[in-house]
C-alpha cells in the first residue's frame, strides 16, 4: 500500500474528525496512556510559567492528557488537519490553552515562536514526510534542556508484536474504520506502523539529530511492544560548557 502524505493525510483526518473520538474511545487505555506519557514529561510545579507545545494534537486527547499533568501551563496545540483542530477548539479548555493551524514543518511560517519548556508529540512521527526535518524544527523550538516525550506507535522490532499490531488491524481497526468510512486513514494507520522505525531505530534518530537523555519507556497491555513513550532533551550549552 502506498502511505498517504501531506495533503492527502490531512483531508483524511478531516474526513475523520467527525468520528474520531468514538473510534479512539473503544481502544482500550488510550487516554490513560497519553496521560502516562504526558506524566513522562516530568515537568515540576504542576506547570506554572510553563510553556508546552503539543504537536499534532489531533482532537484533542493530547491536550487533555497534558493539562491532566501539568494543568497551570500555558499550551500551544497545533495541528495540520483543519478538521480534527476544529473538534479539538470546540471542547471547553481553560484560558491558557490555544490552537494553531499548521504542519509540524512549518511552525514559524504560523507565527509560532520558540522558547517552549517541552513538547509533547503523539502519534505524529509516523505521519510526516522527513521525521528529521521536524525534529531539527523541534529542537530549534524547544529553549536549552527543553524536553520532548514522544507518544508514538514504534514496534519493538519482534517478529511477534508485529503479529499482535497486524491482528487488531485486520480484526478490529480496519473493520471499524470502513464502518464508518474511514477505511483507507485506518489502512494508512496499519501499513505506517510497519514502515515506520523501531523503538530502537527511532531512540538512534533523535541522537543523531541532537537530543540528549534518550530512553525509550514501554506502556502497558496490549500495547506492549507497540508503542511506547520516547523521552528526551534538548542540548543544554549552558550546561555542557560551564
Amino acid at each position: 500500500m502506498t502511505l498517504l502524505h501531506d495533503g492527502e493525510l490531512s483531508a483524511a483526518f478531516d474526513h475523520a474528525a467527525r468520528r474520531y473520538d468514538l473510534l479512539t474511545a473503544v481502544n482500550p487505555g488510550y487516554r490513560a496512556d497519553l496521560r502516562r506519557s504526558a506524566r513522562r514529561l516530568r515537568l515540576p510545579g504542576g506547570g506554572d510559567r510553563l510553556r508546552l507545545l503539543d504537536l499534532g494534537c489531533g482532537t484533542g486527547a493530547s491536550t487533555a492528557a497534558l493539562l491532566a499533568a501539568v494543568p497551570h501551563a500555558e499550551i500551544v496545540a497545533v495541528d495540520a488537519s483543519a478538521g480534527m483542530l476544529a473538534r479539538a477548539a470546540a471542547k471547553p479548555w481553560p484560558p491558557g490553552v490555544s490552537f494553531v493551524h499548521a504542519p509540524a514543518e512549518g511552525l514559524a511560517g504560523a507565527g509560532i515562536a520558540g522558547g517552549f519548556d517541552a513538547v509533547f508529540a503523539a502519534y505524529l512521527f509516523r505521519n510526516v514526510t522527513d521525521p528529521d526535518a521536524v525534529l531539527a524544527a523541534v529542537r530549534t523550538a524547544l529553549k536549552p534542556g527543553g524536553r520532548l516525550a514522544v507518544h508514538e506507535y514504534t514496534l519493538s522490532g519482534s517478529a511477534a508484536h508485529r503479529a499482535v499490531w497486524t491482528a487488531v488491524c485486520r480484526g478490529i481497526v480496519l473493520p471499524a474504520g470502513r464502518l464508518v468510512g474511514d477505511g483507507g486513514l485506518y489502512r494508512h494507520l496499519w501499513h505506517s506502523v510497519l514502515a515506520f522505525d523501531t523503538v530502537h531505530e527511532f531512540t538512534a534518530r533523535l541522537r543523531r539529530t541532537g537530543f540528549h537523555r534518550v530512553r525509550a519507556l514501554p506502556l502497558p497491555g496490549w500495547q506492549t511492544g507497540i508503542t511506547h513513550t520516547v523521552v528526551a532533551a534538548a542540548p543544554d550549552v549552558r550546561r555542557e560548557n560551564p
